[in-house]
This record gives C-alpha cells, structure tokens and sequence, in this order.
C-alpha cells in the first residue's frame, strides 16, 4: 500500500481485513486488531474462518464474490470474534485489486452499532410481543371510558360561557389525542399483509416529497438524487409510501425550525443481500436512502432505534420507526441508518420485481 493508502486503512473505523485466494488473512486493520483481540502480525497467513464465528454462510458468499469479481453486501450476522459476546453486523465484501499478482479480497465487519435489523433478534421477539400485547389490551380498556369522557365534556360545553368552554375543549382535544395514540398502537399489532405489486420506486418517492413538501417537510430543501435506470421493485406502493413519509418526517421534526436538507436517493447494488432465517441470503440490490443534515441519531438510542416505544423525542411513541422496521420485514427486505452529526442516512433494501415474479 502506498502512504496515503497506509493512513486510509489505518483511519478506517470499522474492522478491515484482507484476504488471499485461500481465505487466509494478508493485512489487518488496527480496528480489526481490536475485534479479533490479535495483532496483526499473529493475523496475518491465519485462516480467517476459525477466527470468526458468524451464523450465516458468508464463506460461500466470499466465492461467489471473487468468482463474480463484484461486491457483496450481507445486511445482518451474528458474529462472535474469539469468544467475544456476539453481536449483529453487516458484512461488506469487496475485490481488492492494488496488487495485479494477488488476488486479494476486502472485507470489511461493521458492527449494528447505528444499524437496525427489521427482524429483531429472537431473544427479544417474546418481550416485544408482550409489550405490544399489554399495550393492545389497554388501549382496548381505555378508549370506551374515553369515548365516554368526550362525549361527557361536549355535552358540558352546551350549557357553559365561553371562558368554562375553554377549559371542555381542553379535555376534548386531549382525549382525541390519546384515542389517536391508542389507534397508532393498535396499528402496530395488526399489521395487514402486504399487496404486493411490481412498481417503480421512484413514483412513490415522488408521492412522498410532494406530501412532504406540502405539510410536514414544508420548511426542509429536498433534493431527488435517482439512478433513471433503476427496475421495478416488489412492494406494497401504499406501506411503502408510509415508511417513507415517517422517514421524512423524522428527518423535518430532527432539523426543528432552522430547517435543513433532506435527500432522496436511489440506487441498484448488485451485491446487497439479506440473510433469511435459514442462513441463506436472498438478493435485495434495489436501495432507497433518505438523508438529512441534522443533529444525528443520539447516541444511547443507537442499539435500539428501530424497537417500539423508543423514542428520541420528548413526545414521541417510539412506533414510528418500530412500524418502518415491520412494514421491511413483511416485504423480506432491510432497513438500516447510520448517524453522524450533520448526515444521517436511512437505507431501505427491496428485492427486484423480477425475482419476485418468478416464484409466485
């Protein structure tokens, strides 16, 4: 590597390795030293596979990758380096071609640090669904009194001045508020199944700025930065279009009033995949992303940004982005966000129409 490459490998955050025909490992990066707890002299003319514990196949993805000569993307593993804890990462694979007498592959491991997985880990489905169930059988219990509650105040409100009436449209704009974060709960739990379709994402990426800059972005720039060449996804138009909006809509409310730019953006990834629940990988290339320039995704959220009833805001429920993560799921697709001050991104990954068409 040359100077400026050596500071690059050195500087990159994530860890980084690279590894010959024979999957052993050729260099190491100072964050890889740190995740495989080894220098990178112990590292280097080592296999890597009894180095890392993953529970997902990526030794036959990395040779489909070199036979292919392309990149590879896996959008969620559970990976344990040398009887570390296990935690979930996404796993980047790359030709790496600097030396033409080796070839060498790259590998980089990011760990779900500001990454979220739409299905969550199994360990943490039962308390979800008892969460969300407490939460349906109160929302159940609540609303017939707090019908009864509004229905009580407007009946009041006939009969009193205007300053008492006052305080009877208090109450019932606030019951109306709570009965709507009830049906936003109830919604959660009772997600339909999706209508899937052929479409073009960028129709509805251009329903979702049109709304968007109309009401709830109205004060944000938004750019469209699309790949014209882009084929057909298979999707709900109307789920999808709904995730997009919360998207945009967390990005307007994350810039305040001094308002920013949010950009929309597309673009095909031949190598992107997600891994199933049988630990094989399905293709998802297509990509939607929706970036912004505020203040970033606080940090203490990052491990749960896309769990229910987690919310950065002061009055936030916390479903928006829970209900972004099932909505993905349900199409067998992936949803992930990376965060820095100054530019957070938001990945959607959708399989192609024609994959789709194919086995149904």
């Amino acid at each position: 590597m040359s100077r400026d490459h050596d500071a690059l490998w050195t500087a990159l955050p994530v860890p980084a390795l690279l590894l010959d025909d024979k999957d052993c490992t050729r260099q190491a990066n100072p964050a890889a030293e740190t995740f495989l707890n080894a220098s990178e002299r112990a590292l280097v003319g080592q296999p890597i596979w009894p180095l890392l514990d993953m529970d997902a196949p990526i030794a036959p993805a990395l040779a489909r990758a070199r036979a292919a000569g392309g990149p590879l993307f896996i959008g969620d593993v559970s990976v344990s380096a040398r009887g570390h804890p296990r935690m979930q990462c996404s796993v980047q694979i790359a030709p790496y071609s600097a030396d033409a007498d080796q070839e060498l592959m790259l590998m980089l491991i990011t760990p779900r640090e500001f990454s979220g997985q739409m299905t969550h880990d199994p360990r943490a489905r039962p308390a979800e669904r008892a969460a969300i169930g407490m939460a349906e059988m109160l929302s159940h219990e609540i609303k017939n009194p707090l019908a009864g509650i509004t229905g009580a105040a407007q009946l009041l409100s006939m009969n009193l001045g205007p300053d008492d009436c006052e305080l009877t449209d208090l109450i019932v704009s606030e019951s109306r508020r709570i009965a709507a974060l009830l049906h936003r709960v109830e919604s959660y739990g009772n997600i339909p199944p999706p209508r899937f379709a052929s479409l073009n994402v960028h129709d509805v990426l251009r329903r979702a700025r049109q709304s968007a800059s109309l009401g709830l972005a109205a004060d944000m720039r938004i750019v469209e930065a699309y790949d014209p060449s882009l084929p057909e996804a298979w999707a709900d138009a109307d789920m999808l279009l709904q995730v997009l909006q919360n998207l945009i809509k967390n990005a307007a409310e994350a810039a305040g009033a001094e308002g920013g730019t949010i950009t929309l953006r597309s673009a095909f990834e031949q190598g992107a995949r997600q891994r199933g629940a049988d630990g094989w990988t399905a293709p998802l290339p297509l990509q939607i992303e929706v970036i912004d320039d505020g203040p970033g995704v606080p940090p203490d959220l990052a491990t749960s940004l896309f769990e229910p009833f987690v919310s950065g805001r002061e009055n936030g429920t916390g479903l928006g982005l829970a209900l972004a993560a099932r909505i993905m799921a349900a199409h067998g697709g992936w949803i992930g966000a990376t965060s820095r001050p100054g530019r957070t991104v938001f990945r959607l990954s959708l399989p192609l129409a024609a994959h789709k068409e194919e086995t149904v």
